[in-house]
């Protein structure tokens, strides 16, 4: 908070991990959007880095699913002012809810309005609710909208969450996650070198590090994008159609560690080691399979190769 610049002036701020920054998550940030427009104000998002859960319970903290960086260029999308980012410690999760309210939004931000979700907690032990935030909004003089969130399915009504998110991204349901998004999920990272056998049987892959940012779907295979973020918009090469594998390869035992590896459509002259590229997953088209033979695999390879193009370049 001490970053918060001293001449922001009067702000219209919201809270929350924004873990995806999907369809729910933007019902909240619109309205931030729009009441600062409205009344000649800047607006603001709050978040935490790490996950509160991934600090307090490691034991049961979800996967992210994406990246603070992803995270803070989607935010950036939506036409906000300014993202604190607040990193989160077991001594900050100690703050009372008002402690946290007045040294957030408070003294902080000067917030004449503060957006919440209607299941927004905060404070220590997350004892802190709308109620409270309204209580607090009287008394220090600030105003509170509640946005009906959109959680899970409700009255028969399809709603957006993170754990629907996540429950799709591990059923491969690429369509439900892309839906819940509303854009194709991305997993991000430096491309290294693998065994190399995807060029040895002439489909060459670009093998993203195990340290990749973003919530790897189930294992299997996948048509999808890969992106050049280091290349400009325009580039020819900026966005190419692949073919993507999930998983560990179960036709060869050397490899352990689940892995996300693209094949470029058409493409064996590209070097894209050391690089930093985007995976984006449009439809999973199969599970995994141990092959019989190698004939056999380059056999089904190459039907999927086919059935990315059919998808992607239609």
């Amino acid at each position: 908070m001490d970053e918060v610049p001293a001449d922001l002036g009067p702000t219209v701020a919201t809270l929350g991990n924004f873990d995806g920054v999907h369809r729910g998550h933007r019902a909240v940030l619109s309205t931030v959007v729009r009441i600062a427009r409205e009344r000649g104000l800047a607006s603001v998002a709050v978040t935490f880095d790490p996950h509160p859960v991934a600090v307090l319970h490691p034991e049961r903290a979800p996967e992210a699913i994406a990246g603070l960086e992803h995270r803070l260029d989607l935010l950036e999308e939506l036409g906000l002012d300014g993202v604190v980012v607040i990193e989160f410690t077991k001594e900050y999760a100690q703050l009372t809810p008002e402690d946290f309210v007045v040294e957030t939004f408070v003294d902080g931000l000067r917030s004449a309005v503060v957006v919440l979700g209607h299941d927004s907690r905060f404070g220590l032990r997350n004892s802190g609710d709308i109620t409270t935030m309204r209580e607090l909004g009287d008394k220090h003089g600030f105003e509170v909208v509640v946005q009906r969130t959109v959680g899970e399915v409700e009255e028969g009504q399809r709603v957006w969450s993170s754990t629907a998110l996540r429950t799709a991204l591990a059923d491969g349901d690429i369509a439900t996650a892309t839906q819940i998004l509303d854009r194709p999920h991305r997993v991000s990272g430096e491309v290294v070198h693998g065994h190399h056998r995807g060029r040895e049987l002439g489909y060459p892959t670009a093998n993203l590090a195990p340290d990749s940012d973003g919530l790897i779907p189930t294992d299997g295979i996948y048509a999808g994008w890969l992106e050049r973020p280091a290349l400009a918009q325009d580039h020819p090469d900026r966005r190419l159609p692949a073919a993507i594998s999930v998983g560990t390869n179960p036709t060869f035992d050397d490899v352990l560690q689940r892995t996300v590896e693209a094949y470029v459509l058409d493409r064996t002259d590209l070097d894209l080691y050391g690089e930093t590229v985007w995976v984006e997953f449009v439809q999973r088209l199969r599970g995994n399979v141990k092959f019989e033979s190698i004939e056999k695999l380059l056999q089904t390879i190459a039907t999927d190769v086919e059935a990315t193009r059919a998808l992607l370049l239609r």
